[in-house]
């Protein structure tokens, strides 16, 4: 073989590329809807939160085979695979020999709460492997391997565009639009914080699912359009009541309760998981004031605040300590 025809080699040993990804605080709406031909997919529209999230660091090892990948720390085994896939992928952009190499992950991103730990931890070791190759995958590469990863993504790839997309294809039904209508979250965790093994969670397909679940993606498509967080509301708390029928939240009549009495516009809840958030419009008057009330009632109803937060850019942003969810391996979302 000739310099000219050798196929181009890996990365030098040592080469370094970092990636990132954000989480996201449940799900707007989730459920079952028809694609583009009529087939019956299921589908959700996360709510995008900036904050937490995972930072991937992946440095090579040439001479090594594509699947000799180590992982700090162990047990992210999502990670790995997404790892071995991405270097796969981009070893054939570039017509090169793949190789392996180490992964680091840092992010204290709660486990099992629904809030995206796994698909932040794929995205961003993805992120990570094509830096380290120079190549820049577009956001479909990153979701057909995260799918392949971890059975099932969130569409953190997109950014915090609200779409909706079938989490098991890894692609996007439809671009609702630019950016979610305005509104304030407050953030809270059901069930002590406890994880959620959504693996055990059964999947609700019926035939009335899809009428309503349609007649929902169409009220947030005219939500997104119209910037109505009220509508918002009422779509995102419509969409919780039905997955009551899998998750059975105790706290959710509180919930909703806190809601009505402090004047927001609706709850959200992880379809998959137990983080929860109480909506707010930015404009309702006394908005700070409601805020304060909202976060001492769930306290008195033995619920966990957690953060308050925005769907745009805004000042308004407070942590509050998270309970019960130290990172531990756990089962993500199906």
């Amino acid at each position: 073989m000739t310099a000219a025809t050798r196929p181009p080699e890996a990365p030098a040993r040592g080469t370094e590329g970092t990636g990132h990804a954000a989480c996201h605080h449940g799900e707007i709406l989730q459920g079952v809807f028809l694609d583009e031909r009529r087939r019956t997919v299921h589908a959700l529209v996360t709510l995008p939160m900036h904050g937490p999230g995972s930072t991937a660091r992946f440095t090579h090892r040439p001479g090594s085979s594509a699947d000799d990948v180590t992982v700090t720390p162990g047990g992210r085994t999502k990670a790995r695979t997404a790892a071995v896939l991405a270097v796969r992928e981009c070893a054939a952009r570039r017509n090169a020999e793949p190789c392996g190499g180490e992964l680091a992950l840092t992010g204290e991103l709660p486990v099992g709460l629904g809030m995206g730990s796994s698909t932040s931890d794929v995205i961003a070791t993805v992120r990570a492997v094509a830096d380290s190759w120079g190549v820049l995958l577009p956001p479909r590469a990153i979701a057909r391997i995260a799918v392949r990863a971890e059975g099932a993504s969130d569409p953190l790839m997109y950014g915090s565009r609200p779409l909706l997309f079938a989490q098991r294809e890894g692609r996007v039904l439809e671009v609702l639009g630019a950016a979610l209508p305005p509104a304030v979250v407050v953030g809270c965790a059901l069930a002590g914080g406890a994880p959620v093994d959504t693996l055990s969670l059964p999947a609700l397909q019926h035939d009335d699912d899809l009428a309503a679940y349609g007649h929902l993606r169409r009220m947030l498509r005219r939500a997104v359009t119209d910037a109505d967080t009220a509508l918002l509301g009422r779509v995102s708390t419509a969409s919780a009541r039905l997955r009551q029928r899998v998750l059975r939240h105790q706290e959710f009549p509180a919930l909703t309760g806190i809601a009505d009495s402090t004047g927001a516009v609706g709850v959200q809840i992880a379809h998959s998981g137990n983080v929860a958030g109480i909506l707010f419009d930015p404009r309702t008057p006394g908005l700070h004031h409601r805020l304060r009330r909202c976060t001492r009632a769930l306290g008195r109803e033995g619920i966990t605040p957690t953060r308050t937060f925005t769907t745009f850019a805004s000042p308004i942003s407070e942590e509050f300590p998270w309970t019960n969810t130290s990172r531990k391996p756990s089962a993500d979302r199906t």
